[in-house]
């Protein structure tokens, strides 16, 4: 099971989602090193929803429909949100100042309106754990995660921070600001669907 885990962290962490576009952008647009305070962020914010969730947040939300489908639309409102600023960051430059990189506490809060993060841990938490799993698994699930998410969304950063000088043109740069808001776009379309009903 341990094992098991380990790959399904990877897996989970390593594949394309709201986290891993946002960083890619920070790095394009401010470097890995400005982007470091928010892949931070993510590990610390997705594993203390981890351990919450472990220890009956998840449930509250799971029995509260209201509740649950607020925080959904709130999620979906802030991804289009950062969306419409990647979309309309348009030609930023290398060495911007204008605009500010993503931060510690912003990437820590977002994992609670990621859709991919609730879905990512609930598979967590219904696959390997128990109803009889004490605090100590929910804190070492945690700690996992952040130990194997964080090299796994610093790559996207790193990857992003190598397309900088690819994308030193101005139009370049619009264009993929625009396809990385357009892929946070996509990333929520199926909470969207799943609120409304539609098939």
């Amino acid at each position: 099971m341990f094992w098991s885990f380990i790959l399904y962290a990877a897996i989970t962490s390593i594949t394309p989602g709201p986290n891993n576009v946002m960083v890619t952008a920070c790095g394009v647009n401010f470097g890995f090193r400005k982007t470091l305070p928010a892949i931070l962020g993510v590990g610390f914010g997705f594993s203390v929803m981890v351990f919450m969730v472990g220890l009956g947040a998840g449930s509250l939300l799971g029995t509260s429909g209201p509740l649950f489908e607020t925080i959904r639309w709130l999620g979906i409102a802030y991804l289009l949100y950062l969306a419409y600023g990647l979309a309309t960051a348009g030609a930023a430059k290398l060495d911007s100042t204008v605009v500010k990189p993503w931060g510690f506490l912003p990437a820590a809060l977002f994992q609670w309106v990621n859709p991919k993060a609730w879905i990512m841990i609930a598979g967590a938490v219904v696959v390997y754990t128990n109803p009889q799993s004490g605090v100590m698994t929910y804190l070492m699930i945690a700690a996992l995660y952040a130990l194997i998410g964080i090299p796994c969304v610093a790559a996207w950063a790193v990857m992003g921070d190598a397309l900088r000088h690819v994308l030193s043109d101005s139009r370049k740069m619009r264009w993929f600001n625009l396809a990385m808001a357009a892929l946070l776009v996509w990333s929520v379309l199926g909470s969207v669907k799943e609120s409304l009903g539609w098939a």
